[in-house]
Order: C-alpha cells, then structure tokens, then sequence
C-alpha cells in the first residue's frame, strides 16, 4: 500500500512515519549500491537492525560510521579486544555481541576477497525478473535469490546474514527495487 504525504507525493507505506524513514526511502532505499565498501556498510547495518526497528538504525547510523570507522574493512578487520569492549560500551550504537562480533567477522572475510569480488557476489543475484509489487503484501520476505545469497556468503566466511537479512540487503542496495508500483521512487 502506498500514502500520500502532506507534500502529495505517493510513498511506500513503510517509509511515511517520520522524517528520517522518507528521506531514506527517498534518497537511499533501493538506489544501486556497486562497491564493496558501500555493500560491506549496508550488509552490516541491515544485519544489526535484524529484530529491531529500522528507524533504530537509522537514528544511529552515524553514531555507527563513527564507532566502526566508516566502515572501512581494512579498520574493522584489525579490531582486537579492546575494540569489542569499546564497542559495547558504546551506547551510540546498538551493543549486541553476536552482532559485533559479526562486523568484525565480515570485514576480515570481504578482506580474504578480491577487490570488487564481494560486489560480483551479490549482484549475480539479482533476479532476471523481478514484477513491482502492487501492495506490500507482495513484498516477500526471502526469496530463492536470498536463499542462495545468504549460503553462498556463509562458503565465503561471512557471519549473521540470513535470507531474510539477505533480501533486505537486495532491497536496500538496488539488487531489487521493491518499491511499490506508484511509489516515486520507483
């Protein structure tokens, strides 16, 4: 379902409760995302908002950027103990152990890649067909595509990236666009 906002244009149902939800739908969700920096950042935000809210995460991103060193993978892969500790006592970020040890687990895997190898990975998944949905309702939460992402990121070492965080990964970076079919930004 979409809604109309006050200044008339029609959204994503999802994205129409607060300021920072319509300027990241706007601007950002489903925009293509082609580096592995950029994937490696979203791949672990969408993996920390897994069981929270998005607005969470958002109203935190940049307290994230800063704790995590703009995600730059050469950083994070060198995070010893005190890093997690500093990480957890961080309350700009969201401080759960499985999910920041995963951050850290995942730069050290995308660093084992070749250069662009992480961003090959995650666009041949993208579905040779992909219909616009017309509600939400059609919005799957996995799908095959997701499926075989998540398992073929796990062969590489990757950490806490399920099908369902898979597919919101494919949503968030383009490699779907699940906008609805009369939203603007589709």
């Amino acid at each position: 379902m979409t809604a109309a906002e006050p200044d008339g244009q029609i959204r994503c149902s999802w994205a129409t409760s607060a300021p920072e939800y319509i300027a990241y739908h706007d601007d950002e969700w489903g925009k293509e995302i082609r580096d592995d920096r950029g994937l490696y950042e979203r791949l672990t935000l969408e993996g920390f908002q897994s069981g929270l809210s998005w607005i969470t995460i958002l109203r935190k991103r940049e307290n994230f950027r800063k704790a995590f060193d703009h995600f730059d993978p050469e950083r994070v892969a060198q995070y010893g103990e005190d890093d997690f500790d500093r990480l957890m006592a961080d309350p700009g970020i969201v401080r759960n152990r499985l999910k920041v040890n995963a951050t850290i687990t995942n730069a050290r895997a995308l660093l084992e890649l070749a250069p662009g190898e992480l961003t090959d990975l995650l666009w041949s998944f993208q579905p040779a067909k992909h219909k616009a949905p017309k509600t939400m309702a059609d919005v799957p939460a996995t799908t095959p595509e997701s499926v075989a992402m998540s398992k073929a990121l796990k062969k590489k070492g990757f950490v806490f990236i399920g099908p369902t965080t898979a597919y919101a990964l494919m949503q968030a970076t383009g490699i779907v666009n699940d906008h609805l079919a009369n939203c603007i930004a589709r």
